[in-house]
């Protein structure tokens, strides 16, 4: 998420000079319903983004739609049959795409792999104006009673948004679910001005509005959808507080993440997540020395890679990803216009990171790193995690 300001002055100001407003109507959103088989649900989805998804480039619509769409991807051949499933979900602005890599990887590993789309996404950064979160929640709740019905363990893996829906579905429900996988979950918003969204949402629809060259993403969030986000994650931290989570959760994230404040997940993972074969894998470029044994920091920092520190999209993203890898063919440089954002786009080889000093003192137009150089170690970490706690 790009909207995010350092104090609620600024906020206040933006909100008088960008004032907007919508008379969006919300179409209804492809959701699994009980008992769906899940390649109708696909099919329901694909012809959605047929009829409802902005296209970058008409030409390339098929491309398009196939960045965005929900899939599933059984155990590779050979795997036989264990019955283990993971559920991914997207964040906020995202889509499926920002897990495939995750998914394709953990199929290799013998697991059985699906990921929906969120209600607002995947179509145009509009639709968002008007979800609420209890959609997002209903479409989390159906399609894991669906996929449990077909095996004998589950977990849901949820990046940012989706780690706080998977957060909060253990609390709205009495589920039998194994485990949780977290990556970057959003359990605070990092920035101190968040409580202001559900205030300026009832007059403004935008803070910034622009048109996204990404396929797999938005490049802006209406107000409304960040005011959800905020109620979403107020809710699961007063439900963290109240009620621990006995169940083994795995979390994965950057000391350095902008998007989402590192140090309130940390707390609530050492104070809410109680049990002793959770996890947590820390990237930081400096030393956090946080005083629980189940935390491993590890260095984000490397010079032969250019590297200056994890971002918030970098964590679950495999090098070799075609899109965002490596050598993929988008590099994420949204924080930045005209002269800089071309250099940015341009050099293939310059500096990354998460945006901040380290970054800015390498380079003038370092580039939001969105890939992870330790992603095989992290994906055997959490099939081994998975191996540990399956019931199955």
């Amino acid at each position: 998420m790009q909207w995010l300001l350092k104090d609620a002055k600024t906020l206040l100001l933006s909100c008088l000079l960008l004032m907007g407003f919508s008379s969006l109507t919300y179409a209804q959103w492809p959701m699994p319903i009980q008992n769906q088989n899940f390649a109708d649900y696909l099919n329901q989805a694909d012809s959605y983004l047929e009829q409802n998804k902005e296209w970058i480039v008409r030409a390339n619509k098929q491309a398009e739609k196939r960045a965005v769409m929900p899939f599933e991807i059984k155990p590779r051949e050979g795997c036989g049959n264990n019955g283990i499933g993971v559920l991914l979900v997207h964040g906020l602005s995202d889509s499926p795409y920002s897990l495939r890599s995750m998914g394709e990887a953990l199929s290799q590993r013998c697991l059985w792999v699906r990921a929906v789309l969120l209600p607002g996404h995947g179509t145009k950064a509009e639709d968002l104006i008007n979800v609420h979160r209890n959609e997002w929640r209903k479409i989390v709740t159906q399609a894991v009673d669906n996929f449990a019905q077909q095996t004998q363990s589950l977990y849901i893996a949820g990046y940012s948004t989706g780690g706080t829906l998977a957060l909060d579905y253990m609390a709205q429900t009495n589920s039998s679910l194994d485990g949780l996988i977290l990556f970057s979950p959003l359990l605070k918003i990092n920035t101190n001005a968040d409580w202001l969204t559900p205030i300026i949402a009832t007059f403004m629809n935008w803070l910034d509005h622009k048109k996204s060259d990404d396929p797999a993403k938005y490049a802006s969030i209406p107000v409304p959808a960040m005011a959800q986000t905020f109620h979403l994650a107020t809710e699961v931290r007063k439900g963290l507080r109240k009620q621990a989570l006995e169940l083994p959760i795995f979390i994965a994230m950057s000391a350095e993440d902008k998007t989402v404040n590192s140090q309130t997940t940390l707390n609530y993972f050492r104070d809410s997540m109680v049990n002793p074969d959770s996890r947590l894998w820390l990237y930081s470029n400096a030393k956090v020395n946080f005083e629980d044994s189940r935390v491993t920091e590890i260095n984000a920092y490397d010079e032969t890679l250019k590297i200056t520190g994890f971002s918030h999209m970098s964590v679950h993203m495999d090098p070799n990803d075609p899109y965002y890898g490596k050598g993929g063919s988008y590099r994420v440089c949204q924080w930045y216009e005209d002269e800089l954002l071309s250099r940015c786009k341009q050099d293939k080889q310059g500096w990354q990171g998460e945006k901040g000093n380290l970054l800015s003192s390498k380079t003038d137009y370092g580039a939001r790193l969105s890939w992870n150089p330790d992603f095989e170690r992290l994906v055997d970490e959490i099939s081994q995690y998975i191996k540990t706690t399956s019931r199955h």
